[in-house]
């Protein structure tokens, strides 16, 4: 005799993606490219900076008056170099196939909601610069983050700019 109180039953096998479909990056993937991506800017502008500011700090004493903010222009300037080659690698990548250099790495990429390419201009404007100016709301990145544990795994950003981020 059956329990008419037990849960319904049913057998599920889970499915690969059938090709053509989209498969959602995986939440731990997207994470991980986040940070590598902020690593690799580090690295590219913030640490030339500050490697030449730390190898001319023991000479300071020794330098002139004229020759310190020298360094600062020399350190401006090689951060300003590292700027530019992490900003043509990004944009280069973008166009080619929506990754920044990290998910490139990573195997992931951005395309809008119905899988056809996204653009430059709506991944930097929509997903980058509008979503940086709602952050100054307190809470917002907090909240645009914990959207990604929703079923389509968008945050507000990716629903703000229609995207979303794949396996490539």
């Amino acid at each position: 005799m059956t329990n008419p109180y037990a849960p319904p039953r049913a057998v599920v096998q889970d499915m690969a993606a059938a090709p053509g479909q989209l498969t959602p990056a995986d939440r731990g993937t997207r994470l991980g490219a986040q940070i590598l991506d902020s690593l690799i800017f580090a690295a590219m502008v913030y640490l030339p900076f500050v490697v030449v500011m730390v190898m001319t700090a023991g000479f300071a004493p020794l330098m002139s008056e004229n020759e310190v903010p020298q360094v600062f222009g020399v350190a401006g300037l090689i951060a300003l170099v590292g700027f530019g080659v992490w900003l043509w690698l990004t944009i280069t990548y973008l166009k080619r196939n929506g990754q920044s250099i990290a998910k490139k790495l990573v195997g992931i990429k951005v395309v809008r909601a119905d899988g056809s390419p996204a653009s430059v201009g709506r991944i930097v404007w929509l997903r980058n610069i509008l979503n940086g100016f709602i952050s100054i709301v307190p809470l917002y990145g907090l909240l645009d983050s914990l959207f990604i544990f929703g079923e389509s795994r968008q945050c507000l950003h990716d629903k703000i700019a229609d995207t979303i981020v794949i396996n490539a």
